[in-house]
């Protein structure tokens, strides 16, 4: 007979419990039910309740989890330095624009309207989403004497866009394409007229 694996220590006990809870919240909302968590974790339902106080308390740290910035960091680490601005841009905005679709799912799986308050409790949020905009305006910040705003306000704007283009109710549900958004945000949305021509009157 095999040995037996070594038990998980509690804090990894919460870790796989969060991972198992995270896409039942998507699928059932905060209906989902000890069981449901427990068959997908592999686990007795009554362990759920050696680690956390309650089933409202294990759903709660699974949202925490899904609003912290996750593989974004890495991914945003990833994206070369050397490419072109809008190159560097798109790459952004299909990274930031995935997270906000799945944030925006889960709120509607859950019936929120906004962040739950608990967690403004949670500063390793504020400091993941902190580390994300630094990291975001270092990928525009090589450019600054191309733009015509700073940096920091050329994000704030490309963030505007993206949180609303990536929203299925603020969109209309016509969601905007991260080409779309960047070269809104780049160019504008006029027609390049070309010098000694005259523009034509809306």
């Amino acid at each position: 007979m095999p040995p037996r694996a070594a038990p998980l220590s509690p804090e990894d006990r919460r870790e796989a419990l969060i991972r198992a809870t995270r896409p039942l919240l998507y699928e059932h909302g905060t209906r989902v039910t000890t069981k449901l968590i427990a068959e997908a974790a592999g686990v007795a339902e009554g362990t759920i309740f050696r680690v956390f106080d309650s089933k409202d308390d294990l759903v709660d740290a699974t949202i925490a989890r899904c609003f912290e910035p996750g593989d974004v960091l890495t991914r945003l680490d990833e994206i070369d330095l050397a490419l072109p601005l809008r190159d560097r841009m798109l790459a952004m905005t299909s990274i930031l624009q995935q997270r906000f679709l799945a944030i925006f799912e889960l709120m509607r799986a859950i019936g929120a309207v906004g962040p739950p308050r608990h967690l403004h409790d949670r500063p390793e949020i504020a400091d993941g989403l902190e580390e994300v905009r630094r990291r975001l305006l270092a990928l525009i910040e090589p450019d600054a004497d191309r733009l015509t705003m700073p940096p920091a306000q050329v994000l704030h704007v490309w963030r505007l866009l993206t949180f609303a283009g990536s929203h299925r109710e603020i969109a209309d549900n016509d969601l905007l394409t991260p080409a779309q958004i960047v070269d809104t945000v780049l160019h504008g949305v006029e027609k390049t007229v070309e010098k000694g021509t005259e523009r034509s009157a809306p």
